[in-house]
């Protein structure tokens, strides 16, 4: 007995609620009058003529005559100082074998640690590739020619040949700290 109320309960609440949608539905008006003469409203509105499409002006180059003036590529300073001179007799030392840790910027390696063996102290410094390597005074690293110069626990010193600005180079101070 107790299975057949199961049954009556859910057929009385499937009758209700399809009563319930049928009344919901119904209630809905399906007339589409506001919709009508809202769209006649549009119709009868005067239209408004488009602007034509502006016509397009043909380009007509500039032929830039410099006669007397100054190249406009080049810095004020240097145009009005006249050819560039070189300041300092530093040059970088195109001619030897490029090292490892030059194919990365300064700024990409980092030094993790250091290591003493035969009375010289070595640097290890992580590349830009991830391979840590052993670097001591008088090899180069960086991409301007940065050279060792010294070497403690907490920080590699470092020179580095750079452009002045004015067709020359000059030395750079520069350093690699410990990282923890």
């Amino acid at each position: 007995m107790a299975g057949q109320g199961k049954g009556y309960l859910a057929g009385l609440l499937r009758t209700a609620s399809s009563f319930l949608l049928i009344i919901l539905l119904a209630a809905c008006d399906p007339g589409m009058s506001d919709l009508e003469v809202y769209v006649a409203e549009v119709k009868a509105r005067k239209s408004n003529d488009i602007e034509p499409i502006p016509e397009i002006q043909p380009f007509t180059p500039y032929i830039y005559d410099p006669a007397d003036r100054r190249d406009p590529f080049l810095p004020l300073e240097l145009a009005l100082k006249g050819p560039p001179m070189v300041t300092s007799g530093i040059r970088p030392d195109t001619n030897r074998n490029r090292e490892p840790l030059e194919e990365f910027p300064l700024d990409a390696l980092r030094m993790v640690g250091t290591l003493q063996a035969q009375n010289t102290m070595f640097a290890l410094i992580r590349g830009g590739d991830g391979i840590v390597h052993r670097v001591t005074i008088g090899n180069y690293v960086g991409r301007q020619f940065g050279k060792i110069l010294g070497i403690s626990e907490q920080k590699v010193e470092v020179v580095e040949i750079v452009p002045d600005g004015f067709g020359g180079y000059m030395e750079q101070p520069n350093h690699l700290t410990l990282i923890d």
